[in-house]
């Protein structure tokens, strides 16, 4: 990539020189990011890859859910509690579909900031899941519904500037004690990068 025609011409032709390639052109779909442009903006989605979230899931005919997790939810393991759980919240039998179902999630954060803390949540849980987190994660999914149509906007609009936030409170997570810290970095209207870890 580059703003220089002619340079990226001669690349193209000494790279198919060098091995067969085909240029197709700008993209459109890669490794299931939609990619969407103007002349102003690009815009980047997993539209497509959310839908198949909610059909694996079973919830293409669920209530919506208004927010991807409850404030100041605690999550904690069965091995937390000594490898045992409560009756009204038992470990969770089939390990391998919540696990599969986080890291969906995990990969739709790319284009999708706004469930990155409830996904990092839930990903604390992932060796030891008890049923209530795999309902926690399924409202991550009745959430991504009610919204399906968020995106990532990259703007070609650009004053230079590059902004960074952050946020952090004092031993929120109720097994380690650590504190959890979330981060964005912009630059001009653009959001670049985005972070929640503890």
């Amino acid at each position: 990539m580059g703003n220089d025609e002619t340079a990226i011409g001669s690349l193209k032709k000494y790279l198919h020189a060098t091995f067969h390639i085909k240029d197709l052109g700008a993209p459109k779909y890669f490794l299931g990011i939609e990619i969407a442009r103007s002349n102003q903006r690009i815009y980047l989605s997993q539209r497509k890859f959310v839908l198949e979230i909610i059909s694996e899931a079973g919830l293409s005919e669920c209530k919506l859910a208004v927010i991807p997790i409850e404030q100041n939810a605690k999550l904690t393991t069965a091995d937390f509690l000594g490898g045992t759980s409560q009756n009204d919240d038992p470990i969770l039998k089939d390990l391998t579909s919540y696990q599969k179902l986080i890291g969906k999630l995990i990969y739709l954060t790319i284009t999708r900031p706004d469930i990155s803390y409830a996904v990092q949540t839930l990903n604390q849980c992932m060796h030891s899941p008890k049923e209530s987190h795999m309902n926690d994660a399924l409202k991550v999914v009745k959430y991504l519904k009610k919204c399906l149509g968020l995106r990532i906007l990259l703007s070609r609009r650009c004053n230079m500037e590059l902004m960074a936030y952050c946020d952090a409170d004092y031993a929120t997570c109720p097994m380690s004690r650590r504190s959890i810290i979330g981060f964005c970095i912009k630059f001009g209207e653009s959001l670049l990068l985005w972070k929640t870890k503890k």
